[in-house]
């Protein structure tokens, strides 16, 4: 409905706006009013008037039983949040003297966290001498990228960051 959270909804006398557009107990509107007489009608319905929207000129106020209003708004939340996938990057580590076999076996972890939806952050450590070959060892992660190429897209190319060199991927949407 709305992206406030519960708490931040002002009620009955804590509506200060001397107008307000009121929309009654079954959604239908009853007009700009002195929120005194709106509060009246409220009071009449032995209900509580809240103000659904504060931003609009001149704000929204609807007539309702507020406990009610709070656990249908809790409630939409909650299924919001259920319905939220969270990406995780997870991180796959080469050294530059890897062999085939070995990358196969990266290759088909990233795969498998691609197809859940996770990123993959695929990291190329350099240690010693292999600092100064860090130009020639490159293609070992175009190779990487190219052979996940059916599922996944190069999301950030690969970057030297200190002694390794990382590269992003994400699955293909």
């Amino acid at each position: 409905m709305e992206d406030k959270t519960i708490s931040e909804l002002f009620i009955n006398e804590q509506i200060r706006d001397k107008e307000v557009r009121v929309i009654g107990v079954n959604g239908e509107q009853l007009g700009i009013m002195p929120s005194r007489e709106a509060l009246k009608l409220a009071e009449e319905a032995e209900l509580d008037l809240v103000k659904i929207a504060p931003t609009a000129k001149p704000p929204v106020c609807k007539i309702v039983d507020y406990g009610k209003y709070r656990y249908e708004l809790a409630r939409k939340e909650k299924e919001a949040r259920k319905k939220q996938k969270i990406v995780e990057i997870k991180e796959i580590r080469l050294s530059p003297n890897i062999d085939t076999n070995d990358l196969n076996t990266k290759v088909n972890a990233a795969r498998k966290f691609l197809e859940k939806g996770n990123k993959v952050k695929v990291t190329l450590r350099f240690r010693g001498r292999e600092m100064a070959h860090m130009n020639t060892t490159k293609h070992i992660l175009d190779d990487f990228a190219e052979s996940l190429s059916d599922i996944a897209v190069v999301d950030k190319p690969a970057k030297v960051e200190g002694r390794s060199m990382a590269m992003f991927l994400t699955e293909k949407r």
